[in-house]
């Protein structure tokens, strides 16, 4: 858990609590380090997309720990947030990793389907938003880096911290998770009948604003400037010696 940072799932940046369910829903369908989390910040901002955070991560060191190995307790939070993370004007959106949904087939596969049934129902038109990032060394060198040292966000980042040393055989295996994890994407949208819209990590960091109006034409929603919301800032992390990272594993693939 990351002490002292606005994480976004406190309970003080809840919507006001809806009586009803949510009148349109999508998914957030992304991989990691493809910048899904400014890019959640950036929807949720508008006040009209909904908060599409991962409310499926259990993990004892998430903002939701408290409810890992109790498929109760996430199965009630869940029917929670669909009412104090859905926007004023209906909409509720859920950012999630294959590995979620892997891993709650698994532990709580009661929980899966009313997800699946709330987020792509099989009675309505099914909305995905699908993140992801055309550098995919530069995605694969950052993944490999923030598993090495545990620093995922800029907040984690210490001020006299070493670099640390460069991993060939990590980048690979980087490489071949997140192309694991976008095939599995794919295998459900060609499953279940699902076009995504899809957007790119570095047209969002070139007009955010843009980015967030391509997802409320695709579903259908009009983005009212008076709705905008004060959400947590989501900081760019240091590159330290990334682009050295970059640079040898491009080498070593003969780029």
């Amino acid at each position: 858990m990351l002490d002292h940072i606005d994480t976004g799932y406190e309970d003080r940046f809840d919507f006001p609590l809806r009586t009803e369910p949510p009148e349109l829903t999508y998914l957030l369908a992304t991989m990691p380090r493809a910048g899904s989390t400014y890019f959640s910040h950036v929807l949720w901002r508008s006040g009209c997309l909904g908060a599409p955070l991962e409310y499926l991560n259990f993990l004892p060191a998430s903002p939701y720990g408290f409810a890992a190995g109790s498929p109760r307790a996430q199965q009630e939070l869940w029917r929670s947030l669909l009412h104090r993370r859905c926007s004023p004007n209906g909409v509720f959106g859920l950012k999630a990793f294959p590995a979620q949904l892997q891993e709650l087939d698994g532990s709580n596969p009661a929980l899966l389907r009313d997800v699946l049934a709330t987020i792509v129902p099989r009675d309505r038109v099914r909305r995905v938003v699908f993140l992801r990032r055309r550098n995919k060394v530069a995605q694969a060198v950052s993944f490999a880096r923030a598993a090495m040292t545990g620093i995922w966000r800029k907040e984690q980042e210490g001020i006299n911290q070493a670099p640390p040393d460069y991993s060939q055989h990590l980048v690979k295996s980087a490489e071949r998770e997140i192309a694991v994890q976008e095939n599995a994407w794919s295998h459900m949208f060609r499953d279940l009948r699902i076009e995504p819209l899809s957007v790119w990590h570095e047209d969002v960091l070139a007009d955010p604003t843009e980015a967030a109006q391509q997802v409320a034409d695709y579903l259908g929603v009009t983005i009212d400037p008076a709705s905008s919301l004060k959400v947590p800032e989501i900081r760019k992390q240091s590159q330290g010696d990334s682009q050295s990272w970059i640079d040898q594993f491009s080498r070593s693939r003969g780029a």
